[in-house]
This record gives structure tokens, sequence and C-alpha cells, in this order.
């Protein structure tokens, strides 16, 4: 790979701090480096957008947490461009890369000595009377709930178009594995291996405590209709994107044709990761 991208996290020091040793290291390779705008304008170096880098390079190098991978996955999903995620943010399920491994990992990269890890992502489109269906990807996940003030609401779900309940809850979450650690697990979901191909449905706080998390195949089309009454409604994109539903709004969600492509400078031990985000074994 001759042609890199490298993203950072916006408003933050650390990130271009390593950019700032990445850059001739990479030089030094014979690596041509693609910085996208806001950093590179911090190093008064040339810069492109972050709506042009895919067109541009091989892979994107991402320096920072989770989320700026979230953004970053659904920006070069259609181009099927393989990200390099370095973790410095909090927990960074997805960037596992620390900064002290950095440049030993790349080298493995450059080397090809790697690994790909495909995780599957989440096509979501809304049908609003008198609007245009308006379209999302995720890695995460896809949340339905209230705005400002914390009441239930309803929400009406089917299933492959077969009507499977109306929830009476503060929201609904529907997730990917890899988005089965984010929100869904804060909401009592189950934790799902990331590379799994499945799609789990997560209630909010839910009226009925026998409404429980459910966990369905990838090839399911999953419908949610706001119901009559509910107002001030919103649909979250990987807790980024945020669109306002209307009562009767439906939102389907399923697979997506495209995937995010993780790349990995070793083999990677999941439940290793487990133990030591979420403290596993820690009393």
């Amino acid at each position: 790979m001759r042609k890199i991208g490298i993203i950072c996290k916006k408003g933050k020091e650390e990130p271009l701090r390593l950019l700032r040793a990445l850059l001739p290291w990479l030089s030094d390779r014979g690596i041509t480096a693609y910085v996208e705008a806001e950093a590179a304008k911090s190093l008064d170096i040339k810069g492109y957008e972050r709506s042009e880098l895919s067109s541009l390079v091989e892979m994107i190098i991402v320096l920072g947490g989770d989320g700026t991978m979230l953004s970053v996955a659904r920006l070069v999903a259609q181009e099927d461009i393989p990200i390099f995620g370095v973790n410095l943010g909090g927990l960074g399920f997805i960037t596992e890369v620390s900064k002290s491994e950095v440049f030993e990992a790349l080298e493995k990269v450059l080397a090809d000595e790697y690994f790909k890890e495909d995780r599957m992502m989440l096509f979501t489109r809304v049908i609003s009377e008198g609007r245009p269906p308006s379209q999302f990807t995720a890695l995460n996940d896809v949340v339905i709930n209230k705005g400002a003030l914390a009441r239930i609401f309803d929400i009406e779900i089917f299933i492959e178009h077969k009507y499977v309940t109306t929830y009476k809850a503060d929201g609904l979450i529907i997730s990917t594995p890899t988005g089965s650690t984010a929100y869904s697990l804060s909401a009592g979901g189950p934790i799902l291996y990331p590379t799994l191909n499945c799609i789990v449905i997560t209630p909010i706080c839910s009226h009925t405590l026998t409404n429980r998390p459910i966990v369905i195949e990838d090839s399911m089309l999953v419908e949610a209709r706001v119901m009559p009454g509910n107002k001030a409604v919103c649909l979250t994109i990987d807790g980024q994107l945020g669109y306002t539903l209307r009562e009767n709004d439906v939102v389907e969600v399923k697979r997506s044709g495209h995937v995010t492509r993780l790349l990995l400078p070793r083999q990677r031990d999941y439940f290793q990761i487990l133990r030591e985000k979420l403290k596993w074994g820690e009393r």
C-alpha cells in the first residue's frame, strides 16, 4: 500500500503529536500520506477533505477513538477501503492498536503481515408520508428514542413483515454484533462476538419486563413504526447522526451490502479485550 489517508480525532492535541511523528516515518518508506484538511491545517501542510480521501487512498489510518472510527467506517464503506485504527480515546473496542505499538504494527501492515476482519453494517431507510425516503448506514447501531423529555412511547415492530409486538419503552436499539458492546450493552443487551452475522433488537427500559432483547438472522428485515400520538421521536445513527421522526413513520433496518474492513497486526483475542475493557474477573 503506497497511498494512505490519515484522519485524526478533532480538537485533540495527542493525535496531532502522533501525526507529526508518523508523516516522516511514512515518507521514509515511500508512502504518500493524504491528511484530512483540519489536521493538515494545524500542521500547515496540504490537506484533503474527508469526502475525497476514499478516492485517493488504498487504506486509512484513524488516530482517535471508537467515535472517530464509526464516522470513518460510514465514510468509506461503499469504497471497500480498509481501516487501521489507533486508540487515542477511551475504551477502544474497535481501535485496539495502542499508540506505543503504532510503528511496529504499521511495519507488519506494509509488509502484508496482517489480518483483515470484516464487520457487518446496517442499512436504514426511513419511510415518511410527504417526505422522500432518507437512507443511512451504521456500524454500531440504530436507535429510536424520545427527545428532551424522558417518557415512554409506543413502537410497533415487524420482522420479515410479520408483527412481533408493540414496545412501550423509552426507546429501541437495533445493533450489529460490533455495536453489542455499545449502547445495547448498557440497556441490558447481550455481548456478541463481533464477526457474527446477526442483528440485536434491545428495548430501552421497557414498560413490560418480559420484553427482552432478541437476536435475529442478519438476512431479516426489521420494521419499526412510530405509533400515532407519539411526538418528538428521534432516530440516531451510531450516536452521531440524528433524524426527527413523525408519527406513523416507518424505520426499515436490514444488513447493509457493505462492510467495515479492519486491518489488524495480529490475530484478535476478543476475550482478552473483554477482560481488559470491561474489567472481567477483577474485584
